[in-house]
């Protein structure tokens, strides 16, 4: 048996995200030694069989350590995407014209396929497109039902399927897809503490994703745009935590090092007046 952990006195709380590089027991034993205080599992990666072991290795982890970790569930959310190109490839060079348009032509170094209307009903001129994580960014010059012009600020190469965002404009999309209600049912099946909802842009948002979770977890909106309204505040009420840029903001949390052992209490780990579930207890004693 290993060596029981003692509580950690610090306020901060360390999350790290498990892949397949991480997710085998003796990895995630020697993360929670070296500090890691919660465990996210991705939900765009892999189906959900392969997450029941990673599951498993937590809790058993918790139960020979005798204190509680936390899993975080985090859905993939809808996923923004340009077409194909002729080449498989194009080079975007800063300062050029390029085109999103709805034909489902194979693009070339001037335009690409867009297969989203709810962007083209959106967007706004002047409002940025980041491409590849971001590592392109275009400005919008001028936009039709059909057809989006941009000048290139940030060039480079852009490939088939690449992902986009478009962090200035809410877009009229609900943050569920069918894959994350599938997903969010198997997470709460397997007891995690925790929801991430991606895209989260209105309060609406997170109506539907509060009601499937049934108090059986807490649920954490991942901010990935600017604030544009006072919508923003009533998202974040409406959830228990929210993630900006890299950090969890709690608006019901606090960190509890003294918790033991599971089986005891009725609230999520590190969760103050958290919804309640009869299968992830903690003592505080």
């Amino acid at each position: 048996m290993s060596k029981p952990i003692s509580p950690r006195a610090r306020k901060v709380r360390i999350l790290a995200t498990l892949g397949p590089a991480s997710n085998t027991p003796e990895m995630i034993e020697t993360l929670f030694a070296a500090g890691a205080d919660a465990f996210r599992i991705n939900m765009s990666h892999g189906d959900q069989a392969s997450k029941v072991p990673v599951i498993a290795a937590i809790r058993a982890l918790e139960q020979e350590l005798g204190r509680p970790s936390t899993i975080l569930a985090d859905l993939q959310g809808p996923k923004l995407r340009v077409g194909k190109f002729a080449g498989g490839k194009v080079e975007l060079e800063t300062g050029s014209t390029f085109v999103l348009d709805r034909s489902n032509e194979k693009g070339d170094a001037t335009r690409v396929e867009l297969p989203h209307r709810e962007i083209f009903e959106a967007i706004e001129p002047g409002a940025r497109l980041l491409l590849d994580d971001g590592k392109l960014v275009l400005r919008v010059t001028d936009h039709g039902p059909d057809r989006i012009e941009t000048s290139v600020e940030v060039g480079g190469p852009l490939s088939d399927h690449k992902g986009l965002n478009v962090p200035d404009v809410v877009v009229p999309m609900a943050a569920l897809t069918e894959k994350d209600r599938s997903d969010l049912a198997f997470a709460i099946e397997q007891g995690v503490d925790w929801i991430a909802l991606s895209f989260v842009q209105r309060p609406e948002d997170l109506w539907e994703a509060r009601k499937l979770i049934g108090g059986q977890a807490a649920l954490l909106a991942k901010i990935e745009k600017p604030p544009r309204s006072s919508g923003w505040k009533r998202s974040s009420r409406r959830a228990t935590a929210s993630w900006s840029r890299g950090a969890i903001w709690a608006s019901n949390c606090r960190p509890n090092a003294s918790r033991r052992c599971r089986n005891e209490s009725s609230r999520p780990r590190g969760v103050r007046g958290g919804p309640s579930s009869s299968r992830r207890r903690c003592s505080n004693r």
